[in-house]
């Protein structure tokens, strides 16, 4: 219903989608292709590496000054702040599927799950209860209160080098980091194989995961949800994964967590 959403979410999210058809006003090269195209993976590893698998499962550990630049990677994602978008996500795993799911497809429909959730107003809060492992950083508390800031600059950055890199490299990047992040919600919950019997409806889905940088192996994810690695057969392409092994050799990334159950879990494997 129109009275779950707020005037200061809803149009800034229309517009800067009104504003990839600027495209059509510039002179069309290549290069705008590739950056856009750059700047959707290099923030969707912020997304998946920070907001996802650090901030929200703790699958790996940073040192305090990595931590901050990957929370500030994530934010330029403009999806919120890495405590809000941690904290909710860790909700969505306690009932993920069920009537208090905050953005499952199977309860308030497809779109709601997709984008609607995001620009409601009945998510603007979180509890911080449930964040207190990373809240305690007081330069996380910052960022995570002006969670505009990394976007805005990044996207001062782009337009410095001028309107064709600002609109395909920072606007189109952007809404494209957006749907493919969001898909997760929504197309990984009803669309894709199951190998594991977990107690809601994610799926398994190639796809998703080349567009997602390995975040599409959600069933996997649903069932070993603290892994670092959610691509576990071979074949399963995670380069999220894969960026941060090559983090890990390189001493920045530390304890990535594998897919061996925890004893307390092991007789419902």
């Amino acid at each position: 219903m129109l009275k779950n959403y707020k005037f200061g979410s809803v149009v800034p999210f229309g517009l800067i989608h009104l504003g990839c058809f600027a495209a059509l006003g510039l002179p069309f090269h290549w290069k705008y292709v590739a950056l856009a195209l750059g700047s959707y993976y290099v923030r969707m590893f912020g997304v998946t590496a920070g907001y996802h698998r650090y901030f929200s499962h703790r699958s790996y550990k940073l040192s305090r000054v990595a931590q901050f630049l990957m929370a500030f990677l994530a934010e330029t994602s403009s999806q919120k702040g890495i405590l809000w978008w941690a904290a909710h996500h860790r909700v969505h795993h306690t009932t993920s599927d069920t009537e208090d799911d905050i953005h499952s497809p199977e309860q308030r429909g497809f779109w709601w799950s997709h984008m609607g959730w995001i620009v409601s107003n009945e998510y603007d809060d979180y509890d911080p209860a449930l964040i207190q492992d990373f809240g305690k950083f007081p330069e996380l508390r910052w960022l995570d209160r002006n969670f505009w800031f990394p976007p805005t600059l990044l996207g001062a950055v782009f337009l410095a080098f001028g309107w064709g890199p600002f609109v395909w490299g920072f606007i189109i990047g952007t809404v494209m980091l957006w749907h493919g992040t969001f898909a997760i919600n929504s197309l990984a919950h009803v669309w894709g194989t199951r190998r594991y019997a977990t107690p809601d409806h994610s799926r398994n889905n190639f796809l998703l995961a080349l567009v997602t940088l390995g975040e599409g192996w959600h069933n996997n994810h649903h069932r070993f949800k603290f892994a670092c690695r959610q691509g576990i057969r071979w074949w399963e392409v995670d380069i999220t994964y894969y960026v941060l092994r090559f983090m890990g050799w390189l001493g920045i990334a530390r304890d990535l967590r594998g897919t061996r159950l925890p004893v307390s879990e092991q007789e419902t494997a």
